[in-house]
């Protein structure tokens, strides 16, 4: 009950700092919740919590502290090195688990049984059943595709080598097979490679918005935060107009956005030639997930005149 009122009292929400207390806690102990419970009325040695809610109670993220964030049902390891994943970003995943139904009916399973050996794709991550994760940070969003969809070859970039060294940790952690890449956004995937679908929560919050953020979020990276343009949307320029060559016909391109984004990001895609251009919301209604189907521009005359050369 003290911890929980020392953390309301650093501007913590009431009902965030009984939880959090809570998870403090059992991080400290070594507790399940149902210990902890059982143990509510045995005095508790306050000199294993202290340390750990004096980070909390100095705006350190919580997950930090713990070590650990769920999302999509899994718990992901995470440091001070990769974004703290969050729940708005499942609606990416769902986004790309429902384009694989459709696609490939026999590769996408949400429920996780045996599977046959892969179907589609090839061993250079060619074809349709090949995906990439673009600034992949802990590899939430890889990691639970590729758990999700086990014959789909997946793929992950980052910029960062200290994110992918934790993305591989929490690929191995939840036995998934994920092929990480070090480098800028596209870059590091293979010349003339043709993936079935692009997914990216890149950093879009504007270097000018700084001083609106928690402090809590000021921990985090800020690689992975902030844009490199002013207006938040440079990454999705880049997306935009880069993607097409890596993905096949029919592609999908999915990113998550920021509040108030959602429009001009699809204003993006659609200047880039994508079709059926989408805006998602997120569970608040927000525009969260715009996605777009690759299609190949039109053929010109001078294209059919060239090829029939």
């Amino acid at each position: 009950m003290q911890a929980t009122v020392r953390l309301s009292d650093a501007g913590i929400l009431a009902e965030e700092a009984r939880l959090e207390a809570r998870l403090l806690a059992q991080h400290a102990l070594g507790f399940t919740r149902e210990q902890l419970i059982t143990r509510s009325h045995t005095p508790i040695d306050n000199t294993q919590i202290e340390p750990l809610l004096a980070r909390r109670l100095a705006r350190e993220p919580l997950a930090y502290i713990i070590g650990e964030r769920a999302f999509y049902g899994l718990d992901f390891y995470v440091t001070p090195a990769v974004l703290i994943p969050r729940p708005e970003t499942e609606l990416l995943v769902e986004i790309a688990l429902e384009y694989f139904a459709e696609m490939l009916p026999s590769v996408s399973d949400t429920s996780l049984p045996p599977c046959p050996p892969v179907i589609g794709g090839s061993e250079d991550g060619s074809g349709e059943g090949a995906l990439a994760d673009i600034g992949t940070g802990s590899g939430c969003i890889a990691v639970t595709l590729a758990k999700h969809l086990p014959e789909v070859q997946v793929f992950a970039t980052d910029i960062s080598t200290d994110a992918l060294a934790v993305a591989q940790k929490n690929a191995e952690r939840h036995s998934t097979v994920v092929t990480f890449l070090q480098g800028d956004l596209l870059a590091p995937l293979r010349d003339g490679q043709r993936l079935s679908a692009i997914v990216s929560n890149p950093p879009y919050i504007a270097r000018t918005e700084i001083d609106t953020l928690a402090p809590e979020v000021l921990g985090e990276p800020h690689t992975a935060l902030f844009d490199i343009e002013t207006d938040g949307l440079g990454f999705y320029r880049r997306l935009a107009t880069e993607a097409p060559d890596k993905l096949q016909e029919n592609g999908l391109l999915a990113v998550e956005v920021g509040h108030g984004q959602a429009e001009s990001v699809a204003a993006l895609f659609t200047t880039s030639g994508f079709a059926e251009v989408a805006i998602l919301p997120d569970l608040a209604g927000i525009g969260r997930v715009v996605r777009g189907i690759w299609r190949s521009w039109p053929k010109t005359a001078s294209d059919e005149e060239a090829e029939s050369l």
